[in-house]
């Protein structure tokens, strides 16, 4: 059995523009040098920073617009970000690459019925990408600044028709081809990227579906700069293949964010589908050892259960993870809450997040 989480503290983020698509929909976080609170929304196509003000209170809030950086395919469909991580003055970020299908109003039954037919894909979903992170600060290209003579440069993974070239890759996949290529939505155990982490230039992707027969599923991809903004897939093992695959017994829940913690991996886990239940923290350890697909069991020692979340039926579904300080604890977990209980608010314009012991 797992044991609950130890609440150490909670963070107040205030922000200065206030719009319900962010503050009640926050699905990524992160924590760049500086103590800067970085966050994703799945309802917007921009990312928030927040500036550490004191102890437990993050303020000053800015927006950047996602078209500013790298080219979207539609600047005013949601981007769907679902992961987000920092690393070597990068920040990481990733879209759902999901489908969704529109849902029964419960005004008119015919009218229902029919929307229920209706599955959507948006081009924007389909983004993986970074963009340099120096002080603070998000710059679509500059010098690097420990290395004057590298330059960084935002870019994103190659689109394709289908997506991007990670879609194609998947495509004949043994597991995942037939959820690519016929594209069930997110809500219906179709594929749903919901977790990222990033260690330079490898990735780590977590699915919150499909999970096969309990089983949920990480892909590992390892991405290269081609010019002009373009990243491409680095075959990533002997066998010349571009993406690894990780299978994980989570108790049967999908994975619905990703964190590094030194070289293991955090996992928080939660009901795939449309389903409500509870959010699990899982470390798998030793994540940046691995050379093959590989199969991860709870008994064999590497995958291990650390809390569950404290549950909420109705709100305060945990989607974003990051590591932090916190009274004392180097390491320290922060999660971030799509849907947030009301009693998280103070006024229109702070919602808390919680700091939990490791």
């Amino acid at each position: 059995m797992t044991s609950s989480a130890f609440l150490l503290s909670r963070i107040a983020l205030q922000f200065d523009q206030v719009s319900a698509d962010l503050i009640n929909n926050i699905s990524a976080c992160v924590i760049s040098p500086g103590n800067y609170l970085w966050l994703g929304s799945d309802e917007l196509t921009t990312i928030e920073r927040l500036s550490s003000l004191e102890s437990n209170r993050y303020g000053e809030h800015k927006t950047f617009a996602i078209a500013d950086f790298i080219d979207l395919p539609d600047e005013e469909d949601e981007v769907d970000i679902e992961g987000m991580d920092y690393s070597h003055s990068y920040l990481w970020f990733t879209g759902s690459h999901s489908t969704k299908r529109k849902n029964a109003k419960g005004k008119n039954a015919e009218k229902d019925i029919q929307r229920l037919t209706e599955i959507i894909s948006e081009a924007n979903r389909y983004t993986i990408a970074r963009i340099p992170l120096v002080e603070g600060e998000l710059l679509k290209s500059c010098n690097h600044p420990d290395k004057l003579h590298k330059e960084l440069t935002a870019a994103t993974l190659q689109r394709t028709e289908s997506g991007n070239i990670l879609i194609d890759a998947l495509q004949n996949d043994e597991h995942l081809g037939a959820f690519v290529a016929n594209p069930l939505p997110s809500k219906e155990n179709g594929f749903d990227i919901e977790g990222l982490a990033v260690h330079r230039n490898k990735l780590f992707l977590g699915l919150r579906g499909p999970v096969l027969r309990g089983w949920a599923i990480i892909l590992e991809i390892e991405v290269e700069d081609s010019g002009s903004g373009v990243l491409t897939l680095k075959p990533c093992n002997k066998s010349g293949q571009l993406y690894k695959k990780y299978f994980l017994n989570l108790d049967g829940l999908g994975i619905r964010e990703l964190c590094l913690c030194g070289k293991d991996l955090l996992i928080l886990a939660g009901p795939t589908m449309d389903l409500i239940g509870v959010n699990r923290v899982f470390r798998l350890k030793h994540i940046l050892e691995e050379s093959d697909h590989n199969l991860f069991d709870q008994d064999n020692k590497r995958l291990e259960p650390l809390f569950d979340l404290p549950f909420n039926p109705k709100s305060d579904k945990a989607e974003g993870l990051a590591l932090t300080s916190c009274l004392g604890q180097s390491s320290a977990l922060l999660v971030m809450y799509d849907a947030p209980d009301a009693q998280r608010f103070f006024g229109a314009d702070t919602v808390l997040a919680d700091v939990f012991k490791l």
